[in-house]
């Protein structure tokens, strides 16, 4: 197991931030750190050092109040990838079916000696408040419709990975714009990075006044469809929705799923992601997700390293960091 640590020294002078919330608070230069330690950690693996001792005798408490699979397993593969010991909450079974409030919950947990605590939780706002009350390093996994910062910077490095720069890319976020926080981290992220940035969905799912992000609006993709490096397919997210907002899931998937013919009229290179879980048939057609133009796999495997790369950086200077709001 190598103990060193896997980056020049200087980040600790570079990276100030003390939380992690979303990519609306970072600056271009921070989300470039973040991509270049995860890139960092990938060529470590490649040369078979996959168990870095640089957060040994450190706890991470994953405090998860949604249902999740790939975020959860990631961060706690993550953190015991470096060494970290992990603490798993789940909301169902706790104290808070007893009716203590979540910032108790939280500073309960860490009492017992906890370094970060990585969130998700149904309420937009939620690991703000945690950033205010606790001691610790806090990681946003997802806060409503809010932000999932990881998310997004997972898809940035995907993206990074297959195009290079990502300056002057233009990308389109495909899907349930308004109930997505993925989509919101994205367009915070890629805009930063230097990409055009198209949301495209019906207009019932789209936000009012999104432009204001410096994004572009369009409601027909085979319209832009030609113009697309990189499509990220969004999930429709029916639990978030209170009501119908299109007429039937057939149509939606005519009109907005990325399917084979589509695919003819791409460019030759452009390059599929879809954040998961994915509704084959729905969003995309099964030919296409399994296809050579998806990233989708890579997205997954780049989830680890990316997390990886974020509970290092929160772990190399967090005493004297900024809380990052």
């Amino acid at each position: 197991m190598s103990t060193a640590i896997p980056t020049d020294t200087s980040i600790k002078q570079r990276w100030t931030k003390r939380h992690l919330l979303g990519l609306e608070y970072l600056s271009a230069e921070e989300i470039t750190m973040i991509l270049d330690q995860a890139a960092e950690f990938k060529r470590l693996a490649e040369q078979g050092e996959t168990k870095l001792g640089v957060l040994s005798g450190t706890v991470v408490a994953n405090l998860f109040f949604e249902p999740s699979t790939r975020t959860r397993t990631s961060f706690g593969l993550a953190a015991k990838r470096l060494s970290a010991d992990t603490v798993e909450f789940t909301a169902s079974g706790s104290s808070l079916v007893k009716g203590e409030t979540f910032i108790d919950t939280a500073r309960n947990i860490e009492a017992m000696g906890v370094d970060q605590v990585v969130v998700r939780h149904s309420t937009p706002g939620a690991p703000h408040l945690l950033a205010q009350h606790l001691n610790t390093s806090v990681l946003n996994a997802g806060d409503g419709t809010h932000e999932h910062p990881t998310q997004a910077l997972l898809d940035i490095f995907t993206i990074r990975e297959h195009r290079g720069s990502l300056k002057g890319l233009t990308v389109a976020l495909v899907g349930d714009i308004s109930h997505s926080r993925v989509a919101r981290s994205n367009i915070w992220g890629l805009k930063k990075l230097g990409a055009r940035v198209i949301v495209c969905g019906p207009a019932t799912l789209i936000p009012k006044h999104v432009e204001r992000l410096g994004v572009e609006v369009a409601t027909n993709l085979d319209k832009v469809l030609p113009e697309l490096d990189c499509i990220n397919l969004l999930r429709i997210q029916f639990e978030r929705q209170r009501g119908g907002l299109f007429p039937s899931i057939a149509e939606y998937a005519h009109l907005f799923g990325m399917n084979g013919e589509r695919m003819k009229r791409a460019k030759d290179d452009v390059v599929i992601l879809a954040p998961g879980p994915i509704n084959r048939g729905v969003e995309i057609t099964p030919d296409v997700a399994d296809g050579k133009h998806s990233v989708i796999l890579d997205q997954v495997t780049n989830g680890l390293l990316i997390r990886m790369a974020c509970l290092y950086l929160l772990h190399v200077d967090k005493a004297s960091g900024e809380t990052g709001t």
